[in-house]
């Protein structure tokens, strides 16, 4: 008798695997790389920036959890747009999604190649992308692999990382006390040191680092594969939140207080890399080694849970006819969706083609914060009684993604409104032709 492969994955992420997958999602390019980015557009004011991102994300993340634990199942607010909506708001999230974290993975995987070369002295030689585009080619094989093996490497990954930080931190804090009150004045400035526009500076690195919290989503995309969603997705993710402000707020302040708001940026514009420098600027033996293995570690497990997000909202969008129904074909255990995993792979390694991670990174930024305003819309619909915190976080993220989404680049939120139009443009031609 022929077996029919499964349509559902299996319930198989307990509490500190969810954490775990937020935390190999979230602490990673954000802290690594984007640190250097708002640096460079606002100066040591970035440091505000990190605390506002944070604010807002952890709204969003409460707003995610009751929205994971009404509705668990794979997809994140592709499919809460879908429950709560109408399924042009549920299309527009998961393509946004999509767009949003292939940027964010592409920039994790040439921030992993920066960190690698300049651990084994060959950076400036031209290797970035290459090496960038492998990493993603062997991180792909693993998630085809199924993810209990991706979480045991992500558990690996996020222990390694978080000894780095932390080791940083506290390394740095004499250097940080003594030159502090030379690198943290002007507190708002350009990369160059010129005064600048506070307000505009803050926000526009507000934007920016709120990406690098947003990882937590992936706990809520994988709802299909973690047991008692209710009770667990929703502790996960407010756990991870608390633990990566902590850890992201005392690693920016060392950072700044240490080296400067111009080293910082200067390192992520020269393709080197940023927190090598404050390991660097300790003076303590063996920290700027540890400092880039964690480096190394952090980016891998950023491209390892987005490879993990991005090939489960494919998955939900093929089994509605969004994406090619092959998207939402499982392998024969029923752990992986093998076709949507190669393609997720494939688009990273095509964007990560472009070699320049404040690009990638600005556009992931607008992107990113327009999906969790859909999110925060979806959250405004939950019944009462199935709510889990007060319905004014759902308008606190609502309000804080819109008015964020538009500070970064000009020509980067113009072209990202240009794909929502080719988007929804294509979610047209899907309905007709299910009609049809």
């Amino acid at each position: 008798m022929t077996t029919l492969p499964p349509t559902r994955l299996r319930r198989q992420v307990g509490l500190s695997g969810a954490i775990l997958m937020g935390l190999g999602s979230i602490v990673g390019t954000g802290v690594f790389v984007s640190i250097g980015i708002a640096a460079g557009i606002a100066g040591a004011a970035m440091i505000v920036g990190v605390v506002v991102g944070a604010l807002i994300a952890l709204s969003n993340g409460f707003n995610s959890a009751q929205l994971a634990a009404s509705h668990p199942v794979s997809g994140g607010s592709y499919e809460y747009g879908y429950k709560y909506l109408s399924s042009w708001a549920g299309f527009t999230a998961g393509w946004m999604f999509l767009w949003a974290k292939t940027a964010s993975a592409a920039t994790a995987a040439l921030g992993f190649s920066s960190y690698l070369l300049v651990a084994i002295g060959l950076d400036g030689r031209g290797l970035t992308v290459p090496i960038a585009v492998g990493s993603v080619v062997v991180l792909t094989a693993i998630v085809l692999g199924g993810i209990q093996g991706s979480n045991r490497a992500n558990t690996v990954i996020v222990s390694i990382t978080l000894t780095a930080l932390l080791t940083l931190v506290l390394a740095g804090i004499p250097t940080a006390w003594t030159m502090g009150h030379q690198h943290l004045t002007p507190f708002v400035a350009t990369a160059s040191g010129a005064p600048v526009n506070p307000i505009a500076a803050v926000l526009h690195a507000s934007a920016l680092m709120f990406v690098a919290y947003t990882g937590y989503g992936r706990i809520a995309t994988l709802g299909e594969e973690v047991v008692e969603p209710r009770r667990i997705i929703p502790r996960a993710i407010v756990i991870t939140m608390l633990i990566t402000l902590v850890l992201y707020v005392a690693v920016a302040l060392v950072s700044v207080a240490t080296v400067g708001a111009p080293v910082l940026s200067a390192a992520v514009t020269n393709g080197s890399a940023p927190l090598e420098f404050v390991a660097r600027a300790t003076g303590i033996p063996g920290v700027p080694q540890l400092v880039t293995i964690g480096a190394i570690t952090a980016m891998l497990g950023v491209l390892l849970n987005l490879l993990l997000g991005l090939s489960r909202v494919l998955l939900a969008m093929g089994r509605r006819g969004d994406m090619p129904r092959c998207m939402a074909q499982l392998n024969a255990k029923g752990t992986t969706p093998p076709w949507a995993v190669v393609t997720v792979g494939s688009t990273i390694v095509l964007l990560a083609l472009v070699g320049n991670v404040k690009t990638t990174w600005s556009f992931s930024a607008f992107t990113v914060l327009i999906y969790y305003a859909i999110t925060n819309v979806a959250a405004l619909k939950i019944p009462a009684s199935q709510l889990l915190y007060p319905r004014w976080l759902a308008w606190v993220g609502l309000v804080g993604c819109l008015f964020l989404a538009f500070w970064v680049d000009r020509q980067i939120w113009l072209i990202g409104l240009g794909i929502i139009a080719l988007g929804l443009v294509w979610h047209w031609a899907a309905q007709s032709a299910r009609r049809e």
